[in-house]
């Protein structure tokens, strides 16, 4: 039995995960671990091509590479513990280790509810004035967006997390998931917790809900705009345009919704846990893929650097 600490914050947590189902560990072990490196490796790919490429230097890769970093941070400051705890018996975490995991994870969540707002108003600028794109979309303005996506990120975590942080426990240490979170310390707290969900929630208003908003309208404009165009090619060009990005935003709101928008003191816990396994693990895997495979532009730059950089062979 793991020792812990008589004070209110335990020395260590133990994170049950998916110890209900030991025989599952193994299998999940295995796909996680593919999961990663094909994580780690495609949003290295997408960053190293949009650097190296100088036709790539525009706005919306600018953006993608931040969200690629962000991809790759995220899915760090979870993994590795993971896999520890899935290979061995031993599924504790220590309170630093613990404490800096909500800390960057709650960072790294609301920033990217910003950046994948930020880059739906690039498409908008994009297809709906095409004219005045790069007056409206200027180096500063895409320096000055993605520094409030980071940095509205890192505050609402500094508030949200550190209130969590102030809660006694109570020597409470047992967190029934895989990873620790703002809503799993909640629920051990041995104190009234009503604070800590309203701001909690009026956080996920502003980060989730609101940027949701944003993106729903920003898309409203762009639908109207690619109606109105004449030619099935132009519309076909203005949806190849967006379709990337419209698949990445459905798959991080279509998890992320159902995660944070429900009670802390929720319990369905083994159907939140595959949620949380397929946002934490596979949405960071599946967004280098989606913007590699539909995107001939990254596909063109990609061939370009691996033939002519590396191989020596001139690519047009």
């Amino acid at each position: 039995m793991t020792r812990t600490s008589n004070a209110s914050s335990p020395a260590v947590f133990i994170l049950l995960g998916f110890s209900a189902r030991p025989s599952l560990e193994p299998i999940l072990f295995l796909l996680v671990s593919i999961f990663y490196v094909v994580s780690i490796v495609g949003n290295s790919i997408i960053i190293l091509v949009s650097c190296m490429d100088v036709r790539l230097h525009t706005p919306m890769y600018f953006f993608l590479t931040n969200l690629s970093f962000l991809d790759i941070s995220f899915i760090t400051s979870i993994v590795p513990q993971l896999l520890v705890n899935l290979w061995g018996p031993q599924k504790t975490i220590s309170y630093g280790g613990c404490v800096v995991q909500f800390y960057v994870s709650h960072w790294l969540g609301a920033t990217e509810c910003v950046l994948l707002a930020v880059m739906s108003y690039d498409r908008y600028a994009a297809i709906c004035r095409p004219l005045h794109y790069t007056a409206i979309i200027h180096p500063q303005l895409c320096a000055g967006l993605a520094f409030i996506s980071w940095f509205g990120g890192f505050i609402t975590s500094m508030v949200g997390s550190t209130l969590t942080m102030l809660l006694p426990l109570c020597g409470k240490n047992h967190i029934d998931h895989f990873f620790c979170e703002m809503p799993l310390i909640m629920q051990l707290a041995c104190v009234d917790t009503s604070l800590n969900e309203l701001e909690m929630y009026l956080a996920s208003f502003i980060f989730v809900v609101l940027p949701l908003g944003l993106i729903l309208i920003s898309y409203g404009h762009i639908a109207r705009a690619v109606l109105k165009i004449k030619s099935a090619e132009g519309r076909r060009k203005a949806f190849n345009t967006c379709s990337s990005h419209v698949a990445v935003v459905s798959l991080f709101y279509g998890s992320i919704i159902f995660m944070y928008l429900q009670p802390a003191k929720s319990n369905s816990h083994e159907k939140g846990k595959f949620i949380a396994l397929f946002y934490t693990v596979v949405t960071p895997m599946l967004n280098p893929l989606i913007y590699t495979l539909r995107n001939k532009d990254v596909k063109r730059a990609l061939r370009h650097i691996l033939l002519e950089k590396c191989c020596g062979f001139a690519v047009k």
